[in-house]
């Protein structure tokens, strides 16, 4: 396994790469459409891929609506949150004629790569990855074969593509570790098909929910992209804080006036002490005005293109189905090229 110094090192190299010769490289990114993208997603990820996507790299975004039932019952709003988060992109500033967003579901060529794939990992591989782990824990459930896999089917996502860029966090690192594992293990058994990818450590902020916890859909703590100014403005007010009317920045003692000094922060480029100084003795209400600013000046022009786009609800059908459209035409491709190799072409 590669230590976490030297993925750095790695990283640092190819991020000097990747902004001299863009064209060399195809990226994959995505995520599952489990409810609304917020703050934390957009700063997370979006950010990057935006900045990725305008430097000239090939950009392919999943909505890994297969993966929302890893963990739970039922599939819930998957539709409306695909179309939501496919908003969210092109308000970002995804170009859709230069970059390709897709679901899971509509292409039937890169699930079917899973079969040999899963031929090329163990049980044991598979348990050690600390996403499983972590997921399988939270869900307090049994561990589905879905889940179990669920590093496989990221492989699948990444290798149907050829992509050779993928930007994680380093909690993500053996997710693009395991891909190589796999994608070398097949070109070794079966002859060179596929690249093994890169990883591109990101330093994204973690970005703190309303109540200091990280900002998630299931905590129920996040300011999303779609909220309106309004709606923005009623969650912050609502957000827990203490009655010490001196505002400070303390994570640990203080969960609740953190993280609205980090989201401030954020959206303003600023220190969240300088922040606290400035607001000093005026307490949370001042705090709480002061935060709810910030997010809407920030979020103001992303959701004015988001209202515009949302207006036009045939377009944004379009670029999903456009964005299928040619997911399925290149996992058709590798998929042929796999059957070749391991000579199952019929």
């Amino acid at each position: 396994m590669t230590s976490l110094a030297t993925s750095v090192e790695r990283s640092e190299t190819l991020r000097t790469d990747v902004a001299a010769n863009p064209g060399r490289y195809r990226v994959l990114t995505g995520e599952r459409p489990t409810g609304p993208l917020h703050l934390g997603h957009y700063f997370g990820t979006v950010a990057e891929r935006v900045r990725l996507h305008d430097s000239g790299v090939d950009t392919f975004v999943v909505l890994a609506d297969y993966q929302v039932v890893t963990d739970r019952d039922a599939i819930g709003r998957v539709r409306d949150n695909v179309y939501s988060a496919v908003l969210d992109y092109l308000a970002a500033g995804i170009d859709p004629d230069r970059a390709t967003i897709f679901t899971h579901s509509a292409v039937p060529a890169l699930n079917q790569l899973m079969l040999p794939f899963l031929s090329l990992v163990t049980e044991a591989e598979l348990h050690r990855n600390p996403t499983v782990k972590a997921e399988h824990a939270a869900s307090g459930r049994a561990l589905s074969g879905l889940l179990l896999t669920y590093p496989v089917h990221q492989a699948a996502d990444i290798l149907f593509c050829k992509g050779n860029l993928v930007p994680v966090g380093k909690d993500n690192l053996p997710h693009v570790e395991l891909t190589r594992v796999i994608a070398r293990r097949f070109n070794d058994r079966y002859g060179a098909v596929f690249p093994e990818p890169q990883a591109l450590l990101t330093s994204s902020p973690e970005v703190p929910g309303l109540d200091g916890r990280k900002m998630s859909k299931s905590y129920g703590n996040a300011i999303t992209l779609s909220m309106t100014a309004d709606e923005t403005a009623a969650v912050i007010r609502k957000a827990p804080t203490d009655s010490d009317r001196r505002i400070t920045f303390d994570p640990v003692a203080r969960p609740g006036v953190s993280a609205l000094l980090t989201t401030t922060a954020l959206c303003t480029g600023s220190d969240e002490h300088e922040i606290a100084d400035t607001i000093g003795d005026a307490g949370a209400g001042a705090l709480k005005k002061i935060a709810t600013e910030a997010v809407n000046d920030f979020l103001a022009a992303h959701r004015r293109r988001r209202d515009d786009l949302a207006g036009n609800p045939d377009h944004v059908h379009a670029v999903l189905r456009e964005g299928n459209r040619r997911a399925c035409e290149i996992a058709e491709q590798t998929l042929a090229e796999v059957r070749t190799a391991m000579g199952t072409m019929y």
